[in-house]
C-alpha cells in the first residue's frame, strides 16, 4: 500500500473502466466519437473521456482527499496540472494512453495510474485492455507483471550491449525540425529505433527486458509518471537530458531511459546530442 492508497484496488479500477467504457468501443467508434485536440496527431475520442469519468468516481472512494489529475481533466482545465507538485497525494491517470492507436483500431494501447506523494511517484500501474494484465510498481519493493489469475512475475531489463546493437524507442515529434533531423540521422548509429505511439506498452516492453532505451521529449505526468518508476524499479537507469531526477511536476526537459548509466551517457552523447 503507497500513502494510504490500495494499489490492488486502483488496478482493479482500471480493469473496470477498460471492461465497462474502453473495450465496448474499439473498433466500434462513430464519426463523432472522435475528436483533435492540439493538432491532427493529437486525439481524444468518447472511449477516453468516458474511462476517466468512471475512474475518477472511482477513486473518490479508493483515495478520499487525493488530487485527481487525469489527461482529459487538465485538457479542461489546464490550472489543474499546478496542483500536482504541492499535492500531499495525488493520483495521475492516462484514460488511454495511445488514442491515436485505439482510434485507428490498432490493438496497442494501454490505461496508465500513477501515485504521487509530495512530489514524488511511489506507485505506478500500467494496465494492457486486450492482454489483461497490469505491470505494477510500488517505490522500492521492484516492477511486477500482474496477470488475472493472481500470478506474478518480477520483471528486469536487458543487460547492456554496444550502442551499434541497441534496440529502443525514441518519440521525436516534438523537438524542433532542425533538430529532429539531427537526431533522425543519429538514430542511424542503433540497431533499431521505433515508436510505438503509445508509451504505456514502450515502458512494458522496456521493463519486460526487450527494448535497450526509450527517448521522449514531452513529459506530461500521465504518459510518463507509471513508466518510470517501473522502469527505475526494473533496474533501469533514468534521467533528464542535463542528467537530474525526473519528477512529477517536470513537463519539459526531455527523459532518456537507459540499461544502465554506461548506456544511458553512450546514448545521450552520440545520439541525443540537441
Amino acid at each position: 500500500m503507497s500513502q494510504s492508497v490500495d494499489i490492488a484496488a486502483l488496478a482493479n479500477l482500471l480493469q473496470e473502466a477498460a471492461v465497462k467504457e474502453i473495450l465496448p468501443r474499439f473498433r466500434n467508434l462513430g464519426s463523432g466519437d472522435v475528436r483533435m485536440k492540439s493538432e491532427a496527431i493529437d486525439l481524444v475520442t468518447e472511449g477516453d473521456e468516458a474511462a476517466e469519468r468512471l475512474i475518477k468516481a472511482g477513486i473518490g472512494a479508493i483515495a478520499p482527499g487525493a488530487v485527481f489529475i487525469g489527461e482529459e481533466s487538465v485538457a479542461a482545465d489546464p490550472a489543474l496540472l499546478d496542483k500536482l507538485a504541492g499535492a500531499d497525494l495525488a493520483i495521475v491517470v492516462d484514460p488511454i494512453d495511445g488514442t491515436f492507436n485505439f482510434a485507428a483500431g490498432l490493438p496497442l494501447f494501454g490505461v496508465m495510474a500513477s501515485v504521487v506523494a509530495k512530489g514524488e511517484t511511489v506507485a505506478g500501474i500500467i494496465y494492457d485492455p486486450l492482454g489483461n494484465d497490469w505491470v505494477i510498481a510500488e517505490k522500492g519493493a521492484g516492477a511486477w507483471l500482474c496477470r488475472p489469475d493472481g500470478s506474478q512475475e518480477k520483471l528486469a531489463v536487458t543487460a547492456g550491449v554496444p550502442l551499434e546493437a541497441m534496440v529502443g524507442g525514441a518519440s521525436t515529434a516534438f523537438y524542433k525540425e532542425d533538430d529532429r533531423r539531427i537526431v533522425m540521422g543519429n538514430l542511424a548509429k542503433v540497431r533499431i529505433a521505433t515508436s510505438y505511439r503509445c508509451a504505456a506498452h514502450e515502458y512494458r516492453a522496456f521493463a519486460g527486458g526487450h527494448l535497450h532505451f526509450l527517448m521522449y521529449q514531452k513529459l506530461m505526468p500521465w504518459d510518463h509518471l507509471a513508466g518510470t518508476l517501473i522502469a527505475e524499479e526494473a533496474g533501469a537507469y533514468a534521467a533528464r537530458f542535463d542528467g537530474s531526477r525526473y519528477l512529477p511536476a517536470h513537463t519539459n526537459g526531455g527523459l532518456l531511459l537507459a540499461t544502465d548509466k554506461e548506456s544511458w551517457d553512450a546514448l545521450r552523447r552520440e545520439v541525443f546530442t540537441v
